[in-house]
């Protein structure tokens, strides 16, 4: 099994939720007692969040690239970033490295393509929403991308930060993003992708009148896949 590294801690609750489906996908893969080899580098999510809101790129690149660094000398084989956001400076990192890097964006861009879905809605934070590094794997696709009405926005942003990252879980808020989802919907998305890592410990298929896309299964499985890959 190939040790995987996963830059962490943007925020802990979805860094953990990664630690609990990596070993759980060994497992149902393996059995028996085994369990994910993993090396996780958790940053301190202040400093990369600054970094955000004053849309200072390379000072996160500069923290993420360090981050990477210290997982390669540790003898990581392959490295994924679990934060949908902080991808805005994935090329910086993957760049830097001569290992293999997990684009979230790309791997959930090619299972909606595979589900033969042609446009799909986005839930994601402000930035993600608002960039193009998350939706251009999409576009190179053939997909359209459909985002929430831009007065809903600014609240899907909070609920991420405010209350998920932070592992705070609201009825108030799953109904909120229902309706938001069905407005996607409406407008023909096909699908949802869930572009928060933190969105899948709000929500579940049945919260959603289209198939919902968890970028944190998906990144998931493609680690999983790469790990346990013979040769």
């Amino acid at each position: 099994m190939r040790l995987l590294g996963v830059l962490g801690g943007m925020g802990w609750s979805a860094t953990a939720e990664y630690y609990r489906r990596l070993n759980e996908g060994v497992e149902a893969r393996l059995g028996g007692l085994h369990s994910a080899r993993v090396l996780i580098h958790s940053v301190d999510f202040q400093a990369v969040d600054d970094a955000d809101e004053s849309g200072d790129w390379d000072a996160m690149a500069d923290i993420l690239v360090e981050a990477a660094r210290s997982l390669r000398a540790g003898g990581a084989e392959g490295i994924l970033l679990a934060a949908n956001t902080m991808h805005a400076v994935a090329d910086r990192i993957s760049a830097d490295l001569d290992i293999p890097f997990f684009h979230i964006a790309e791997a959930t861009a090619e299972r909606v393509a595979g589900a033969h879905q042609r446009r799909v809605g986005l839930l994601a934070t402000a930035t993600t929403m608002g960039g193009d590094f998350y939706t251009t794997p999409f576009e190179r696709r053939g997909i359209d991308v459909v985002l929430p009405d831009p007065a809903d926005r600014p609240e899907v942003d909070r609920m991420i930060y405010e209350e998920l990252v932070p592992g705070i879980i609201k009825d108030s808020s799953r109904k909120e993003l229902r309706r938001i989802m069905q407005g996607m919907a409406d407008r023909g998305a096909e699908g949802v992708v869930l572009a928060g890592t933190e969105l899948g410990l709000l929500l579940e298929e049945d919260d959603c009148p289209v198939p919902l896309h968890d970028t944190t299964a998906v990144h998931v499985d493609e680690a999983l896949t790469w790990m346990l890959a013979e040769g």
